[in-house]
């Protein structure tokens, strides 16, 4: 499946991932590639959904435009969250001494190689 190969290549080409998961916008998991149990991949993509979606709300009010990617960064771990389409995301976990903007910038191409295939 095209979607693992996806995966599998962003962890791998980013120092420290964790683990990357592809979501559909109920927040179900499609297809996760991780180094860590699928479970915890599956518990924080889950979580995405309340992100996004106060994030989109910001992009009609106040005039910001589409909302594409964010990066939230906590005390362990870079959490990159970016939109596919508007049924699917990306949500990629990398260990904070991992730098954001080389994250972010493998992570963007992951996303148009995903946008080709769904």
């Amino acid at each position: 499946m095209p979607f693992q190969s996806i995966l599998k290549t962003l962890v791998e080409v980013i120092p420290q991932t964790v683990g990357a998961i592809l979501v559909d916008w109920e927040g179900e998991a499609v297809q996760e590639w991780c180094h860590c149990d699928p479970y915890e991949m599956r518990f924080i993509a889950a979580h995405k959904g309340i992100i996004l979606a106060r994030l989109k709300e910001m992009q009609g009010s106040e005039q910001v435009g589409a909302i594409e990617d964010v990066v939230v960064t906590a005390s362990e771990r870079h959490l990159i969250i970016g939109c596919i389409d508007d049924d699917y995301s990306l949500v990629v976990a990398v260990g904070r001494a991992c730098p954001a903007a080389l994250a972010l910038h493998h992570f963007r191409a992951a996303v148009a190689r995903l946008k080709k295939e769904i």
